[in-house]
């Protein structure tokens, strides 16, 4: 088969990674910059052209979409979607993971446990909505961050409600959540793949610090996940309709808490704390569906 990767760096570890377990499976692999593909829209003939030139003849595509151009990437899989090519993940459960409060909108419909969330458009409101998440402390998250990047602990009312004016003076927009003081900067990052848990590990942040993003220098072992923390990732992955993503969980009093699903996960902690090799299941997971 022919499969292209959409990823704006050849040289990143998952990009990498797709790119030998599709060669080793005997699969002519592709890297393509989306960011660098013209979209032509007519009558019954979709094309994509990358660099000038048309893509023709590609069975497949790995959408590695940064958050930063998520409009423009999913434009390309739409495109390439109506050429007939399967993607991994569909261009709608791309958008639907990419917004942060409709994700968890969907979440909460389908039934699963997750930090207690409020979001308002009143800056007039901080301190009511502060206080329906259980007051101080609590996460402030900007909508639009990623890999720790806009997510702040407010540990007092006051530093709560500062921080919320603050953001609502720069018209940004943000979530106030709960804060789970019982996971204690650790959280699980669940590799989910049609339907199926491929690995897990339990991100622990460093000291001092709650976010456990590998990016910010928190550490990765791997976990043997409960029934429960199985069932609420694959819940989660079939309520976003996301065949591949990450699901990343907060274990709580009150059994597993979603804090977010990933639709574009990086494999390189995940395949270092499990010591599996993810990106082979993806490959597998196009040639059944192929």
């Amino acid at each position: 088969m022919k499969i292209a990767i959409l990823s704006r760096n050849p040289n990143l570890y998952s990009t990498k990674r797709l790119v030998e377990a599709g060669k080793q499976r005997k699969h002519e692999m592709l890297v393509i910059d989306h960011t660098k593909c013209d979209i032509l829209i007519e009558k019954r003939a979709p094309k994509v052209y990358y660099k000038g030139k048309p893509l023709e003849g590609i069975d497949a595509i790995i959408p590695r979409i940064g958050a930063s151009v998520t409009f423009y990437g999913t434009a390309v899989v739409r495109q390439f979607e109506m050429m007939g090519v399967f993607s991994t993940v569909e261009s709608q459960a791309l958008v639907r993971s990419r917004d942060k409060l409709r994700s968890l909108q969907v979440l909460s419909r389908a039934g699963l446990g997750m930090p207690k969330t409020a979001f308002t458009n009143n800056s007039k409101s901080v301190a009511e909505i502060i206080k329906k998440v259980g007051g101080a402390p609590c996460i402030i998250k900007l909508l639009e961050g990623t890999q720790g990047v806009g997510v702040v602990l407010a540990e007092t009312k006051s530093a709560a409600e500062s921080v919320l004016e603050a953001f609502h003076g720069l018209q940004a927009r943000v979530i106030v959540q709960e804060f789970i003081a019982e996971s204690n900067g650790a959280d699980i990052r669940v590799l989910v793949v049609d339907g199926n848990v491929v690995g897990a590990m339990k991100r622990q942040g460093k000291e001092g610090e709650f976010r456990s993003n590998l990016h910010r220098g928190g550490s990765a072992a791997l976990i043997e996940l409960s029934e429960d923390e199985e069932n609420a990732a694959l819940k989660a992955a079939k309520a976003l309709k996301l065949s591949v993503c990450g699901v990343d969980l907060l274990q709580s009093n009150s059994g597993p808490m979603i804090m977010e699903v990933n639709s574009s996960p990086g494999l390189e902690g995940i395949e270092g704390a499990t010591k599996k090799d993810i990106a082979k299941s993806i490959i597998r997971f196009i040639e059944r569906s192929v």
